[in-house]
C-alpha cells in the first residue's frame, strides 16, 4: 500500500517540490526514511510514531518505508514531520489517501501530536501555489504565512484534527490576519546634538538609499548617527515587505503569528563575524547578514576591524544586489539589496582628527590601518564624511529636529526621485572639471550624479543644478579620511 503527499524543501530561498511516498509491506516491523534526509529529518521517525499514537491512531506493525523524492535533493529540518505522518496514515487507510491530492503540508509534530510552525513556511507555500496546489495543511500558528503566499491554509493544531479534516468531519477555519506588530521605535535623530553636516548626509543617504561612511575620532557620534538611519526611512511597500518577510521566515526570525514585516531591516554584525556569516554560505548555503538586511540597512561599526577578506566579499553584492553561493551540492542565490553604513576612526589610536588629543600612531601603523580598506571598496561609498568633535555649546543645546520630520522629507524626495532629473549645463561643466582634478573613477562619477539627483529631489528642483553637484562632490573628497 502506497500513499503520497506533497511538501517543499527550501534551497537558499527557493522552494523545491518534494513528494513524500509511504509504502507498507508485510516484512518485519521497521521504519526507514530514504531520500537524502538530514539528521533532523531522520528523527521524524520518532516524532511521527509518537504523534500518531498520541492522536489515538494505530501504528502499523509492518515494514514502513518513506521516500522523499527527488532522492538527490537534500532534505533538511523538521517541516517534513506532518507530510510524513499524513502519508503514513494514508498508506494505512486511516485517512482517505485520494483526499491528499490537491494539498501540500508542512509542520513539525510534537510527541503529543500537536503541531509547531517551522522556518520557511512562506517560501514553501509559495512553491505550492506555483505548482498549482490549492491548499496547504499547516500549524495554526503558521496560517497567516501560508495565506500571504496566495493559497488557502488548512490550519490545524493537532494531527487528529488534520485526520478529521480529510474525512470531512471538520472544516478548520484560518485565524484572522494578525495586527501589524507593535515594534519598538528606532532611536530618534532628535537625540543628536550638533553635527549638522552629518545629519544632512544622513538625510541624503536615506532619500537616495546611498552607502555612507562616517569617519572621525571616538565619541563624536558616528555610531549614534548611523543607528538612527532606520528611523528616517519610509516603511516597506507590499512587494518589499513580502520579500523581507520571506527571508525572515526562512532564517527563522519571523515571530509566530506576526504579519508582514513593514519596517526596513537593520543588521549590525560584530567585527569578529566570519565572511560566511555576513555574506552567506556554509556547507549548506544559508542567508547571511547582507541578505537579512535586504531592503534595509547593514551597519559595519569600526569598519577597519573587519577582515579584509570579508570586506572584499561585499563588493559583488553591493554592485549586483545578490549573493551567489556555489557548492558541490548546488547553487543558491540570495537577494542582498541593502544600504551599507559604516563607521571608522581615522587612525588605530583614535587621536587623529581630534584637536584635544594627540595621535601616537607611526606612519607605518597608519598605512597598515588604511590598507585594510581597498580603494575599490571605498569607491562604493556614495557619501564619505569626517565628523569633527562637537563644541560645548552644541552639546548643551536643546533637542534637534526629530526623525519624523526628516522622514517626511525623505518620503517626499523618494516620490520625486521616480522622474529622471537632467543635469544643467553648468552642472555638467562642474562635474567634468571635478573628474579632471579629483581622483574620481567612472564609478565615482556615476555615484556623484546619483547623489546630486537625490539632493535635487530633496530641494524639489526640476533639474540638477551646479549647487547640487557641488554638494555631492563635497562627500567624495579624499581629504575626508585624512584631516589635519
Amino acid at each position: 500500500m502506497v500513499a503520497r503527499t506533497v511538501t517543499h524543501a527550501v534551497v537558499g530561498l527557493e522552494p523545491r517540490r518534494v513528494d513524500v511516498e509511504a509504502h507498507i509491506d508485510g516484512g518485519a516491523p521497521s521504519f526507514a526514511i530514504v531520500g537524502l534526509a538530514d539528521r533532523a529529518c531522520q528523527e521524524a521517525k520518532h516524532r511521527v510514531r509518537s504523534g500518531i499514537l498520541s492522536a489515538a491512531l494505530e501504528w502499523p506493525a509492518k515494514r514502513l518505508t518513506v521516500n522523499l523524492a527527488p532522492a538527490d535533493l537534500r532534505k533538511e529540518g523538521s517541516g517534513f514531520d506532518l507530510p510524513i505522518a499524513l502519508a503514513v496514515l494514508g498508506a494505512t487507510r486511516q485517512l482517505p489517501p485520494d483526499r491528499l491530492s490537491g494539498h501540500a503540508a508542512i509542520g513539525e509534530l510534537a510527541l503529543d501530536g500537536s503541531l509547531r510552525p517551522v522556518p520557511g513556511t512562506l517560501a514553501a507555500a509559495e512553491g505550492a501555489r506555483r505548482g498549482g496546489v490549492q491548499r496547504v495543511v499547516c500549524p495554526k500558528a503558521a496560517a497567516f504565512e501560508v495565506a500571504l503566499a496566495g493559497v488557502e491554509p488548512v490550519a490545524v493544531e493537532h494531527l487528529g484534527e488534520a485526520v478529521d479534516y480529510f474525512y470531512g468531519r471538520c472544516r478548520p477555519v484560518a485565524p484572522a490576519p494578525p495586527p501589524e506588530p507593535a515594534e519598538r521605535p528606532p532611536p530618534d535623530l532628535g537625540d543628536v546634538r550638533g553635527q549638522e553636516r552629518a545629519r544632512r548626509a544622513l538625510e541624503v543617504a536615506a532619500a537616495g538609499a546611498h552607502n555612507l561612511l562616517l569617519a572621525g575620532p571616538p565619541g563624536v557620534g558616528k555610531s549614534m548617527l548611523a543607528r538612527r538611519l532606520p528611523g528616517i526611512l519610509p516603511p516597506l511597500d507590499d512587494v518589499a515587505a513580502l520579500e523581507v518577510t520571506r527571508i525572515h521566515s526562512v532564517a527563522g526570525l519571523l515571530r509566530p503569528g506576526c504579519g508582514l514585516v513593514r519596517t526596513p531591516p537593520f543588521r549590525a554584525p560584530h567585527h569578529g563575524a566570519s565572511a560566511a556569516a555576513v555574506v552567506g554560505g556554509g556547507s549548506h548555503p544559508r542567508p547571511g547578514e547582507v541578505t537579512l538586511a535586504h531592503r534595509g540597512v547593514l551597519l559595519l561599526d569600526e569598519l577597519p576591524e573587519f577582515s579584509r577578506m570579508l570586506l572584499e566579499a561585499l563588493r559583488q553584492p553591493l554592485e549586483d544586489g545578490t549573493v551567489a553561493v556555489a557548492r558541490v551540492g548546488g547553487r543558491a542565490v540570495f537577494p542582498a539589496r541593502f544600504q551599507l553604513v559604516a563607521t571608522m576612526n581615522l587612525c588605530p589610536c583614535g587621536g587623529r582628527g581630534d584637536p584635544g588629543a594627540s595621535c601616537a600612531c607611526s606612519p607605518v601603523q597608519l598605512d597598515r590601518y588604511r590598507d585594510r580598506l581597498s580603494r575599490a571598496l571605498l569607491d562604493r561609498f556614495d557619501l564619505v564624511l569626517a565628523l569633527p568633535r562637537p563644541r560645548a555649546t552644541e552639546l548643551a543645546a536643546g533637542p534637534s529636529e526629530a526623525s519624523a520630520a526628516v522622514r517626511e522629507r525623505v518620503v517626499a524626495a523618494r516620490r520625486r526621485r521616480s522622474s529622471r532629473l537632467l543635469l544643467e549645463s553648468a552642472a555638467e561643466d562642474l562635474l567634468d572639471r571635478a573628474v579632471e582634478r579629483l581622483p574620481l573613477s567612472g564609478r565615482g562619477r556615476a555615484r556623484v550624479i546619483r547623489v546630486a539627483r537625490t539632493v535635487a529631489s530633496l530641494a524639489g528642483a526640476g533639474a540638477v543644478a551646479s549647487e547640487h553637484v557641488a554638494e555631492a562632490l563635497s562627500y567624495r573628497s579624499p581629504s575626508e579620511l585624512s584631516p589635519s
